[in-house]
């Protein structure tokens, strides 16, 4: 089963999103799972100490190389696993993730806690299983994957 990861990434270091993506990465692959995430084919922003919402000039990390991307992922994976948990302001990308996923009915799995600035009704509507924490989350994918009912 595929499953995309989607994180705010805009005015985060890229170390700390890599750290946070690779561990993910780790333990949703130890659960069974292929894992798409924003970061592919961008190690070459590792220096970013702030991530941009765009401009990027490389190829496989300019406006529209992301956005055809991520939407391709978005469309292969059979699994949304977005985590909201204290952003500061609102992710644009992840709501066109959001939207993608929700038009093309994949299984949402978001984690926003209750004042979230996306907390708004599409958002809370578009999401399939709603937690206000990730190790409920991820508990919930380990059963997911392994068909346990209980």
């Amino acid at each position: 089963m595929k499953i995309y990861i989607a994180y705010p990434l805009t005015g985060r270091n890229f170390r700390e999103v890599e750290s946070y993506i690779l561990d993910r990465v780790g333990t949703l692959n130890f659960f069974g799972y292929e894992v798409f995430h924003p970061l592919i084919f961008k190690s070459h922003l590792r220096k970013e100490k702030s991530l941009k919402a765009g401009g990027y000039k490389h190829p496989l990390s300019c406006d529209h190389a992301i956005i055809e991307r991520d939407f391709w992922m978005i469309n292969h994976a059979d699994i949304i696993y977005m985590n909201l948990l204290d952003a500061e302001k609102v992710s644009i990308g992840c709501m066109m993730e959001l939207a993608w996923a929700y038009q093309l009915r994949k299984h949402v799995v978001l984690i926003m806690e209750e004042g979230n600035v996306h907390d708004h009704a599409f958002v809370r509507e578009a999401a399939d299983v709603l937690f206000d924490n990730e190790v409920d989350a991820l508990n919930y994918l380990r059963k997911l994957i392994k068909v346990q009912y209980f």
